[in-house]
């Protein structure tokens, strides 16, 4: 005979069994169920930079995420249903694009204000690592269709990440497809699959002396020189490296993705950054580093991470890009909320 008392502790039992082991839902096609917990979020190791403390929890409701990166098959689908026009495919208006540029910048030629985005350019040999510039150039005709240039296509590359795609870009997908993007406390969520206090995807493996390839990264003397030891010097296929625990492919690694918050550098360290299911900071900073510019926040790293440089595919690192800007190595995916 079961008493009121061991009524009371089976009843709190199975409710603790079930705050612990949160139930999968049928997820819709192409996306897996991420469930809901406690993350806590920010770096965990020596790499962590000053805009990943403090450590702190956040309390995440559950929700539906894209396996993969959106392909540039998924994305020309997009295309042809809406005849939707990129940002690097417009015309460039000027007068926008000063009031994001430090005070007095001289405007260019008009021969040099045409439409495109920035592609990574190896350079001829070792260089300091604190000027971008010195890799990335401005290509007019790189688009998603012509990821490096007029002269580039992604034929027979339908299952690799569409780049070349600004944050407006990004969302206009998503609510084509009914979703939206992750937010930058989600995206951390989703991307350490269940797995506490590690600095990777996939648990605590270096990715840089794992006898496997895990990610698609830069290997050598970046900028200069890229071994492809993992089999790429550029671009993977989607599902090319093994899945997180959640089912999730290239969290780490292959492209940047887009995530909705504004970049603040101190964010962490604001009480909104502990709201359950925060969505980040409410107003955006200028970063003067990047030219008084407002930056969305990218998470995940690219073929063009190195710990020599960013260690992008640590599940902590966070770093922005500008809104407007497409590059060769930036892509997204999406999420969609359970209902």
């Amino acid at each position: 005979m079961i008493t009121k008392h061991i009524f009371i502790i089976l009843l709190t039992l199975f409710a603790i069994g079930c705050k612990e082991v949160a139930p999968s839902l049928p997820a819709p096609k192409g996306m897996v169920f991420i469930p809901s917990g406690t993350l806590k979020m920010g770096g965990n190791n020596d790499q962590a930079s000053p805009n990943e403390y403090p450590q702190h929890d956040v309390e995440i409701a559950s929700f539906f995420m894209d396996e993969t990166e959106v392909t540039n098959a998924m994305f020309e689908e997009f295309i042809n249903a809406t005849s939707y026009i990129t940002v690097a495919e417009r015309a460039i208006e000027w007068d926008s694009m000063a009031k994001q540029l430090p005070p007095d910048t001289p405007k260019p030629a008009d021969s040099l204000l045409q439409p495109g985005a920035l592609v990574f350019i190896l350079t001829s040999q070792p260089v300091p690592l604190n000027n971008p510039s010195l890799w990335w150039r401005w290509v007019i005709g790189a688009n998603w269709r012509h990821p490096l240039g007029p002269d580039s296509d992604i034929i027979g590359k339908e299952n690799h990440p569409v780049v070349q795609i600004a944050w407006e870009d990004a969302v206009a997908y998503c609510d084509w497809a009914g979703k939206r993007l992750p937010t930058e406390a989600e995206w951390e969520w989703a991307a350490r699959g269940g797995l506490k206090e590690m600095i990777y995807p996939w648990g605590n493996e270096d990715v840089n002396t794992s006898t496997k390839p895990l990610a698609n990264f830069f290997q050598g003397i970046f900028p200069y020189q890229d071994t492809g030891k993992d089999g790429f010097m550029g671009i993977a296929s989607v599902k090319t490296f093994a899945p997180n625990k959640y089912g999730l492919y290239d969290m780490a690694g292959n492209v940047w993705e887009w995530c909705n918050d504004w970049l603040v550098e101190d964010f962490y360290t604001s009480p909104m950054a502990k709201v359950p299911n925060t969505k980040g900071p409410e107003n955006p900073n200028l970063d003067y580093n990047a030219g008084m510019t407002y930056q969305k926040v990218v998470r995940g790293g690219s073929f063009l991470c190195t710990d020599q440089y960013c260690s992008g595919y640590r599940n902590a690192r966070r770093m922005g890009s500008t809104a407007d800007t497409g590059l060769n190595h930036t892509g997204f995916r999406c999420v969609k909320d359970v209902k």
